[in-house]
């Protein structure tokens, strides 16, 4: 898959055949679609192959300023498909237990990476969700930078109700998002908090009538973001992110460094020169570069 950017130039090619997602570009805007609306965008193994990728391919490009993360269907996503676990190979039973343990932190980890390149990539990731946000989706959603909802959205963290602890970012992420009580009520009862109690404390910026209004809604904050300098919006993601799990210290030593590095006082000059014109500012796009965020090149 490939596109054209609103500058005429051809963004990196997609890799074909996502059979997960679907994925549009305009203006700076990459929407990300789960496509399996009809099996309620369950996470199959193809899922979590397929996310790490279309993300750092997107990151790679320097022309997505914004990633929205939509979906389909009745649910934004039912969460893990159990194919995920009945379809691991099982060792040789006479394997040695540590390797065996070791083999499944393995796992897990991966698991882990598919959401964390939401978190680590250069431009900001907006999750538009609707219907249920469940298990799985929940790690997901709260590795993205911002979370909108549809007025019949909630979201349940479904794994203490299968009898495990919630393993793939939900635990590490969401008590930084909410109330710490109100994450350990979610993750100890398994009960589904609405959309209204989500805004109210604070896990999604805000709710929508439905999901037309949803989307509608979430691609104008998208359009308003890819009309802000990449590079400022990428330093400010960074900042925020590093500040969560930094003391003040070190994140106020960490935007010295980086500004010494990163400042660029050309966006700031076409910033006021286009208010002072009265028109709309134009800024460059990111570098493209080989690889992608957290794949290890």
């Amino acid at each position: 898959m490939a596109w054209t950017s609103q500058w005429g130039s051809t963004v990196l090619g997609m890799s074909d055949g996502y059979t997960c997602f679907d994925i549009k570009y305009d203006s700076g805007v990459a929407t990300v679609t789960l496509s399996r609306g009809d099996q309620l965008n369950t996470m199959v193994p193809a899922f979590w192959d397929e996310l790490p990728i279309l993300v750092r391919e997107l990151d790679a490009t320097g022309e997505v300023r914004v990633v929205v993360l939509a979906s389909t269907g009745r649910h934004f996503s039912a969460g893990m498909d159990l194919a995920v676990f009945t379809g691991v190979e099982r060792p040789d039973k006479s394997a040695p237990q540590g390797q065996v343990r070791a083999n499944m932190r393995s796992n897990v980890l991966h698991l882990q990476e598919t959401f964390s390149v939401l978190e680590r990539t250069r431009m900001p990731v907006l999750a538009a969700i609707q219907g249920g946000c469940i298990g799985g989706a929940v790690d997901m959603v709260t590795a993205c930078d911002m979370r909108y909802a549809s007025a019949e959205a909630f979201f349940c963290i479904q794994e203490i109700n299968i009898g495990m602890t919630a393993d793939v970012g939900t635990l590490q992420r969401l008590p930084k998002l909410i109330p710490e009580g109100v994450c350990r009520e979610l993750a100890y009862t398994g009960r589904r908090m609405l959309a209204d109690e989500a805004k109210s404390v604070g896990l999604v910026n805000e709710v929508f009538a439905d999901h037309d209004a949803l989307l509608s809604g979430v691609h104008e904050i998208a359009r308003a973001i890819a009309a802000k300098p990449p590079l400022a919006v990428y330093g400010s993601k960074e900042m925020i992110t590093y500040s969560r799990d930094h003391s003040t210290a070190d994140s106020l030593d960490y935007i010295a460094t980086w500004q010494a590095g990163m400042f660029q006082p050309s966006d700031m000059a076409e910033a006021f020169a286009a208010k002072a014109e009265e028109r709309d500012s134009k800024f460059d796009d990111l570098l493209p570069f080989s690889g992608g965020v957290g794949n290890g090149v």
